[in-house]
């Protein structure tokens, strides 16, 4: 993977970026790393590829800590800028596809709704500055465990989140040898013969779709593993994810496409998070009435489709 970013005072240019499964309202969620990624770089396009909030936990368990919330502030106040902020559904959000395909009432639309600035779609055609075409998806739909069958989905959900611990607690120790993060489970899906099986069939999957619906390059999500490849000659990007290995695609103004590992880059974005130290991080804007508004549907829309009324969120 080329990785392209040098930190420094001024924010990083590009023409696009894509975020994909953030997991926010998980204590996985590198939510610090987040914040730091965006403030060391900008865009004229944004696309957050789903799963960037997790329903599956949110609708057990409650956790909403001021980081997730500020990187929820962040895009918004990016979106008021003139940012383009386009976010496709993934299966752990799928509350807000739910949402979006009710509005298409059988009309046969493309389903899409808009709030504090940001666009909600199941999926979009981006061209690139030399004139491709990507097909922008999640990628759950070429997942046949979570469609067909979601209890085994969600079980395997429960055995990742496990591993996820194990690994935090091992770069927490790792952080204060002075060492870089690892990715225990990433080791495990580059090594565990099933694993990369899985992998290389969802990736060819998506990309033979891709071509067939005319597109040059296909871009999702879903499978918390960047990468950039060609297949039978569609260029297959995924964008990883910011619950371990902190990736992003982004497009410069050529339209070159390429991954950046922020983990690698960022050291301190990891080592912040999991020692709970102080990170940098812009400071937050002055109170703006519109601007809170924005932040405040949002959370009551996500508690009112997670949590019961009898809690007293869904009145």
């Amino acid at each position: 993977m080329d990785t392209q970013m040098i930190l420094g005072k001024q924010p990083k240019q590009h023409r696009t970026l894509w975020i994909s499964d953030v997991h926010l309202g998980t204590r996985n969620c590198q939510a610090r790393a987040l914040l730091d990624f965006l403030a060391y770089n900008e865009a004229q396009t944004i696309y957050l590829v789903g799963d960037i909030i997790d329903g599956w936990q949110l609708k057990k368990r409650w956790y909403w800590p001021q980081t997730h919330n500020d990187v929820i502030q962040k895009l918004l106040r990016k979106a008021r800028k003139g940012t383009r902020i386009v976010y496709i559904t993934g299966n752990h959000d799928m509350f807000i596809r739910d949402f979006i395909e009710r509005l298409d009432e059988g009309k046969g639309r493309t389903p899409s709704i808009e709030m504090g600035g940001i666009e909600f779609v199941d999926e979009a055609i981006h061209t690139t500055a030399d004139g491709r075409k990507i097909w922008v998806l999640h990628g759950d739909l070429f997942d046949g465990v979570v469609q067909n069958m979601q209890w085994l989905a969600k079980i395997g959900d429960e055995l990742y989140m496990l591993a996820l611990k194990a690994n935090r607690w091992l770069n927490l120790w790792r952080a204060k040898m002075g060492w870089e993060y690892w990715s225990l489970s990433q080791f495990l899906k580059d090594r565990v013969k099933n694993a990369v099986a899985y992998i290389d069939s969802f990736e060819t999957a998506v990309a033979s779709e891709a071509q067939r619906r005319g597109c040059q390059a296909v871009l999702c999500g879903h499978i918390h593993k960047a990468q950039k490849r060609d297949i039978d000659g569609v260029t297959y990007l995924n964008s990883g994810d910011w619950v371990e290995s902190l990736t992003a695609v982004a497009e410069d103004t050529r339209g070159q496409l390429s991954i950046i590992e922020w983990g690698k880059v960022s050291h301190r974005a990891f080592k912040t998070e999991t020692l709970n130290t102080e990170t940098s991080v812009p400071t937050a804007p002055e109170y703006d009435e519109a601007w809170a508004a924005n932040v405040s549907n949002l959370l009551n829309t996500s508690r009112q489709a997670f949590l019961p009324k009898i809690m007293g969120w869904g009145k």
